[in-house]
């Protein structure tokens, strides 16, 4: 064999500075972007915020494609705008339109009663949770996950060990290790990535991962995760390049890698801020019997690259000049993915409202089963982005403002071929139990039999799991209670 050179063309995906910046913002929340954006604004002299007012968006400054017309302010030639988080708005084009009939408090087009954006607090439990039940499993399988789910501590990390786990499950579940290991492994890609790991080592090695292939010093990172993650402090990089047989430079930029990375991934999914008190992304309102979708914030002040600085640049000594156009090609970035994270999330909230106008329209009760899957195939995204999108997101509606994860629900078939969401089989128990003589609870076995004779077949089981999940005593503490 003899040395040679060879060439190749194809594609492949590099997690660019810009990309990473994009997908970081993609998962703030209405308040943490504010908070990143007033940082930006802070540390580069380029990013400032254009104080004119900005006046909501009327019906005669839209245009017919749906898109808010260009707010032409005269008062800041200086400047050159980029919304902060806002986007243009959305008329209902696709011509999605509720039918007639019985509209109800879904009609209202008001901003409703402040109170209604004081939300309870989500914990990391409840966000696995959440991913966990609209993954398709098998029933042993989902309670293997829920148990392991319920293991996981406010840092991300699984601190009991799979052979308690195994026990935990007796005398219902009877499991292996190893079949929890391949449970635990689904759990581990789910959102936030590194969540789920036994250890700091696993922690890196999971998010690194999740990365694409060709990440620069991927591998190196791997390798220095794997099998020198305690010694790293004492190693630095010189050493880090020595022990596992690499440059200096590579073993930096596999260092810089490992620092991006979060320690304590549970930690970023917890409480609301501000006493949970939330500020809505997007605002879901119905004119003249239509659904529109538009972003929330305008009434906040947009942000805009200084038009003053920038042409400081051309008179500038070099160093000066090199430094002002890096900050110039970060606030142009910064500007780009806000932009990108309004469009992504217009695409992911107008797909839930065609899913489920039902909801909006009807209640709980006409909320379909709905999938991340699902969403991700029909907006052409992949699953992992629209979990991002929809983490910690806020929409208000005309039923008050919900999180976007209310969209989403789980299936079980009907009788009749189709398939009834879990929200709305719960729902359809509290009608039940609401109607029931308060001197005889209904029992779970007599809820199961009333919905399938419904065309719901639900086992007694599930019955009493989603009777338990609403707060709903047993028919024996009912009966005494009556």
């Amino acid at each position: 064999m003899k040395p040679r050179l060879q060439t190749s063309q194809g594609q492949h995906l590099v997690l660019t500075p810009q990309l990473r910046q994009a997908l970081h913002l993609l998962q703030l929340s209405a308040v943490e972007l504010e908070t990143e954006i007033a940082a930006a604004v802070e540390s580069n002299p380029l990013l400032d915020w254009d104080e004119a007012p900005t006046l909501a968006p009327s019906s005669a400054g839209e245009r017919s494609d749906g898109s808010a017309a260009a707010d032409d302010t005269p008062d800041a030639p200086d400047r050159t705008h980029g919304d902060a988080g806002a986007a243009p708005v959305w008329d209902g084009d696709d011509g999605w339109q509720t039918s007639g009939g019985q509209r109800g408090e879904a009609d209202s087009d008001s901003d409703g009663d402040p109170a209604d954006r004081i939300v309870q607090s989500e914990d990391l439990r409840d966000h696995l949770s959440w991913q966990w039940h609209l993954s398709p499993v098998s029933p042993r399988d989902r309670n293997i996950g829920i148990a392991l789910i319920d293991a996981i501590d406010d840092d991300g990390y699984l601190r009991e060990t799979l052979a308690g786990i195994a026990e935990a499950l007796l005398p219902e579940t009877r499991a292996t290790e190893a079949e929890i290991a391949a449970v635990l492994c689904r759990i581990q890609r789910f959102d936030p990535p590194g969540v789920g790991a036994r250890d700091l080592g696993e922690c890196l090695r999971l998010q690194l991962e999740a990365l694409p292939a060709d990440t620069p010093a991927r591998a190196i990172a791997l390798q220095a995760a794997t099998t020198h993650i305690e010694r790293l402090p004492r190693l630095g990089p010189q050493g880090l390049a020595d022990a596992l047989g690499h440059t200096l430079e590579q073993a930096q930029t596999a260092l810089q890698l490992l620092r991006s990375l979060d320690p304590r991934p549970g930690a970023r999914i917890g409480g609301v801020p501000h006493d949970n008190y939330v500020t809505p992304d997007c605002v879901i309102s119905r004119h003249n019997g239509v659904w529109r979708v538009t972003l929330a914030g305008r009434q906040h002040p947009r942000l805009t690259i200084h038009r003053g600085y920038e042409r400081m640049i051309e008179h500038a000594c070099s160093s000066d000049a090199g430094y002002l156009r890096g900050r110039l090609q970060e606030a142009r970035w910064l500007l780009r993915n806000l932009e990108a994270r309004g469009e992504t999330l217009l695409k992911v909230v107008r797909c839930l409202v065609r899913q489920q106008s039902g909801f909006l329209e009807f209640g709980e009760r006409a909320l379909r089963p709905l999938t991340l899957r699902e969403v991700a195939d029909e907006i052409g995204m992949h699953e992992s982005t629209v979990s991002r999108a929809v983490a910690r997101k806020y929409v208000h509606t005309p039923r008050g403002t919900l999180p976007l994860k209310t969209f989403f629900a789980s299936g079980i078939g009907t009788e009749g071929g189709g398939e009834a969401s879990s929200t709305a089989i719960q729902q359809m128990i509290r009608g039940l139990i609401d109607a029931e003589d308060p001197r005889k609870p209904l029992s779970d076995a007599r809820l199961a039999d009333l919905l399938k004779a419904a065309g719901v077949p639900v086992a007694r089981r599930t019955v009493a799991k989603y009777r338990e999940a609403m707060q709903i005593a047993s028919s024996h503490d009912r009966v005494r209670i009556a």
